[in-house]
């Protein structure tokens, strides 16, 4: 889709949800308390294209981060596009560690996506105490598209 000056809201919503739907892994960028920065891929589902699933351990620098500071950003993107031809998806976002029902939930939404990609189920089991994974959550709060000259435009995806 053309990303140009005339582009609507509506069409920048429906970018925004291709690039989403069509991509594995986005960056997380998160902070330690004293703001010391860190980005991680990681391999994410979603839910709705405001909640954004992943399994990490809790001793990954970027859990630990979100343990103390849970604000974050992502950026999602396709990294293999022409020079000029980029877009991307960057949402602000608050992250959790999923626990109890909410855990349950999401596990079923990431194990879905898992599976479409060939990666295996995963259950609960895989991500509470004694395991070495944990399930984490980003509430998005706001998503941007990237357009033409490095804009980044404000959409509406909730």
């Amino acid at each position: 889709m053309e990303r140009g000056e005339g582009t609507t809201e509506h069409d920048l919503a429906a970018v925004a949800r291709e690039i989403i739907d069509a991509n594995r892994y986005l960056t997380l960028a998160t902070a330690d308390g004293d703001g010391r920065p860190w980005a991680a891929p990681v391999w994410y589902a979603h839910e709705g294209y405001t909640d954004f699933l992943w399994v990490s351990r809790p001793e990954a620098r970027h859990s630990r981060n979100l343990a103390s500071r849970p604000g974050l950003a992502i950026v999602i993107f396709d990294s293999t596009v022409p020079v000029g031809g980029a877009q991307a998806v960057y949402v602000e976002a608050l992250a959790e560690e999923l626990s109890g029902a909410e855990r349950e939930r999401g596990i079923a939404i990431y194990s879905r996506r898992s599976q479409a990609h060939g990666a295996g189920e995963w259950r609960g089991a895989d991500v509470i105490a004694l395991a070495p994974h944990r399930l984490y959550r980003a509430r998005a709060s706001e998503h941007f598209v990237l357009q033409a000259n490095d804009r980044r435009t404000l959409v509406q995806l909730g």
